[in-house]
């Protein structure tokens, strides 16, 4: 399965995006990163400069069609840029829209709070956002990982960079079941 990882240019914490892009390459599946612009990413250890990554497709241009999934790596500053880029919601929203799992860590909530697909939900996030869910219609837990079946797409959510063991088995999982 092609599995879509959505970030911003710069801003991404780098263990939320490679260790789920690991867990899918080891589960046999094709990771895809998809960002707001071509080239490299700048990818962050909280707010210390860490590794580029090369971007493989540019919202716009990308299908949600064309992935079984869609990941949101979290790091403040990405979803906080993602939330502002139209086109960027509306790839996530795309994915709601069509049914697609969705699996989102730590801040990237703040993308799916933008792209209205929370509301009527259950999840988890990094704890500030707890406000902001609730704000937008959703039921917010503090719990490891949280898979929510309340609406037209699975969604898959854990609280930080220590939930990420949980938060790779149940995506990966999820991701699945839904591909059959």
């Amino acid at each position: 399965m092609r599995i879509a990882f959505l970030t911003a240019p710069e801003g991404v914490e780098q263990v939320e995006l490679t260790d789920p892009w690991q867990a899918a390459v080891d589960a046999g599946h094709e990771p895809v990163l998809v960002s707001t612009a071509s080239g490299e990413i700048q990818a962050f250890h909280h707010l210390d400069k860490a590794d580029t990554f090369r971007v493989d497709e540019v919202v716009g241009e990308a299908s949600a069609e064309s992935f079984g999934g869609l990941v949101l790596p979290g790091g403040v500053a990405n979803p906080d840029f993602l939330r502002t880029h139209g086109k960027a919601v509306a790839f996530v929203k795309d994915f709601f829209d069509q049914g697609r799992p969705v699996a989102a860590i730590c801040h990237a909530p703040w993308t799916l709070i933008e792209a209205d697909v929370v509301r009527g939900r259950v999840l988890t996030s990094w704890p500030s956002l707890a406000t902001d869910l609730r704000n937008a219609g959703a039921t917010w837990v503090d719990e490891q990982v949280k898979v929510c079946d309340h609406g037209p797409a699975k969604l898959v959510t854990s609280r930080k960079p220590d939930d990420l063991k949980a938060f790779c088995e149940a995506f990966l999982d999820v991701f699945t079941q839904e591909a059959r």
